[in-house]
């Protein structure tokens, strides 16, 4: 089944998604409240070819099992892809690689932000030169199959997160999280918020340092909410 890709994100959300990072946006999820498993983050055995890798995109999703890569094909050179991040459920097969530098060079070519597949990728080296992100579980030198057409624009379950077109894709060197459409504002709201918490923290670590070096009276380096779950534990 091949389905229309789904309406790109805002440029607006994409460049606040950017400055945040994956660690922050996971723990916007968590602020936010939203039931939404493993705050959107994918499994840890998700990562970047090479550090240092980084994506954010509207999610194009593909479908696909058994090391056969026909379907990476199809959404490769068949459907729009500027702007898209292309997402694999490749069923974390792990006999054979689904793709290499090739088929990444050509998605690159055509305007893919990355590639997240949950399965296994090859030609490393290629790809690193490429400088195009690419996260997968690992690496496997043989090569893959061409069978069935798949899935492309439907529903998946990548490294065991719900990957829906439009959903936002964000990677870096932490990994990949998956924000679903519906709650992209929201969400990144409360990343935010978090962020604020972290430099206003960050602030506090540093006066400390240089209040230690001077010999100057220390600042209070633990945050309230320590503070105040040490208080409650005492009583």
């Amino acid at each position: 089944m091949i389905n229309n890709c789904a309406e790109l994100i805002e440029k607006k959300y994409l460049d606040r998604a950017r400055s945040l990072g994956v660690a922050l946006l996971c723990d916007g999820v968590k602020k936010s409240g939203l039931d939404i498993p493993n705050c959107g983050c994918m499994e840890a055995g998700i990562m970047p070819v090479d550090r240092g890798m980084a994506m954010v995109g509207t999610a194009l999703t593909v479908e696909t099992r058994e090391g056969d890569n026909f379907p990476i094909h199809l959404a490769s050179y068949s459907t729009p892809s500027e702007g898209y991040v292309m997402v694999i459920d490749g069923k974390g097969y792990s006999h054979k690689a689904y793709f290499g530098d090739l088929i990444m060079g050509a998605c690159q070519a055509v305007g893919f932000q990355g590639m997240v597949i949950d399965g296994y990728t090859r030609d490393r080296v290629g790809n690193i030169e490429l400088g195009f992100p690419v996260y997968s579980r690992g690496f496997m030198p043989n090569g893959p199959i061409k069978k069935e057409e798949g899935n492309v624009n439907t529903e998946i379950t990548c490294g065991g997160i719900r990957v829906c077109p439009g959903d936002l894709v964000v990677g870096d060197s932490d990994g990949v999280c998956v924000i679903p459409s519906a709650y992209i504002e929201q969400i990144l709201d409360a990343a935010e918020e978090k962020m604020a918490y972290e430099l206003e923290r960050r602030r506090t670590i540093d006066a400390y340092k240089k209040a230690k070096q001077n010999g100057t009276e220390l600042p209070q380096l633990a945050p309230q909410w320590v503070l105040d779950m040490i208080g409650k534990n005492i009583v």
